[in-house]
């Protein structure tokens, strides 16, 4: 590994000031409200995403205090759609603890952030950066993938002491004076190089600003780094989804997911592993009728979802309460079931 130029952050915070991104909404801000819930978002998922999600956020909960005193429910149901649910379900625990702990002020220092429920080091990193100025490196995705290149790092990040050294030198490298202003700027800096240039294919190597102190450009060979060599299995799974009303008024049966599993949290329609399954749960003599099966695909699994109608004069044997239409709004929803019911006309 080539050690770290000298140059390197002052290349970055002179390049985002020109062209970097500057004009996203929870930019220009040193409230770390904003900048904590954007961060959050972001996890995962893509700015063009996470825009409207943020908007309607800060619209329903202006403040940290205000989204304590929500209920998981209304926070799941803002939230219904960006996915990996458990982020919502620890923003929620977070804003509570701020709350409760630190009378309604974040912390100060990356330590102090990442001791907070769904904040990890980068994180805190980020939201200590931006909001304090402090001097703290952040790792996320994008970074890794900027400074591995820069420094032809070769070893495997999917072995921990490997990652810790990666810390090590990512601190190294950081700015070392006017922390207020120039630390948000090369923080954002480096997300911004990672999202738009230094791109996991096809990297925009001739208009990067760190070129020519790129070990991996010079190698001729960028898109070698990061090595990661331990990689999650795909996998598939069959569900079978009872969409079942209430005759009279067309209200649907839905029950709230356990605390752990896909859809943690959130309200759904009753799942089953099979159709024979779902059968006996119904009164005898229910007619059922199969809707088209459709992939809903997550992360590293493909749900093969297939929707059973049926329609009933009394509950079926399974735990949850019927919900009319009208109280959809409120609940937090898997977005694939949002989706089917909306298309069969009953949202």
């Amino acid at each position: 590994m080539k050690l770290p130029p000298v140059d390197f952050a002052a290349r970055v915070v002179r390049w985002q000031q020109s062209h970097g991104r500057n004009s996203l909404p929870w930019q220009n801000t040193r409230d770390p409200y904003c900048v904590w819930l954007s961060e959050i978002m972001l996890q995962q998922t893509q700015v063009s995403t996470v825009l409207d999600y943020y908007a309607r956020f800060l619209a329903r909960f202006p403040d940290v205090r205000a989204l304590a005193g929500a209920s998981q429910d209304e926070v799941l149901s803002l939230w219904s759609g960006l996915g990996y649910y458990s982020r919502a379900r620890n923003l929620h625990r977070c804003a509570q603890q701020v709350v409760e702990t630190h009378g309604g002020e974040f912390p100060r220092t990356a330590d102090m952030l990442a001791s907070l429920p769904g904040i990890g080091r980068s994180t805190a990193a980020a939201i200590a950066s931006f909001c304090f100025g402090e001097r703290v490196a952040i790792l996320d995705g994008n970074v890794k993938r900027v400074l591995t290149r820069v420094l032809a790092f070769d070893e495997d990040l999917a072995v921990a002491a490997n990652e810790r050294s990666l810390w090590a030198v990512a601190q190294e490298m950081l700015p070392l004076a006017g922390m207020g202003d120039v630390m948000p700027r090369y923080t954002q800096g480096l997300m911004d190089l990672g999202a738009t240039v230094c791109r996991t294919r096809n990297p925009s190597c001739l208009i990067c600003p760190v070129q020519a102190v790129c070990t991996g450009f010079q190698s001729g060979a960028p898109e070698q780094y990061p090595v990661k060599t331990r990689k999650l299995k795909r996998t598939a799974q069959s569900l079978w989804l009872l969409q079942a009303r209430r005759r009279g008024d067309g209200a649907v049966w839905l029950q709230k997911r356990p605390s752990t599993g896909i859809w943690a949290g959130l309200y759904c329609l009753p799942v089953y592993e099979s159709r024979d399954a779902l059968a006996a749960a119904m009164p005898p003599r229910v007619e059922l009728q199969d809707e088209p099966g459709f992939t809903h695909v997550l992360t590293h699994k493909d749900l093969h979802l297939h929707p059973v109608q049926a329609l009933l004069a009394a509950q079926p044997a399974a735990e949850g309460q019927w919900f009319a239409a009208d109280a959809w709004a409120g609940l937090g929803l898997p977005a694939p079931i949002r989706k089917l019911l909306a298309a069969s006309g009953e949202m």
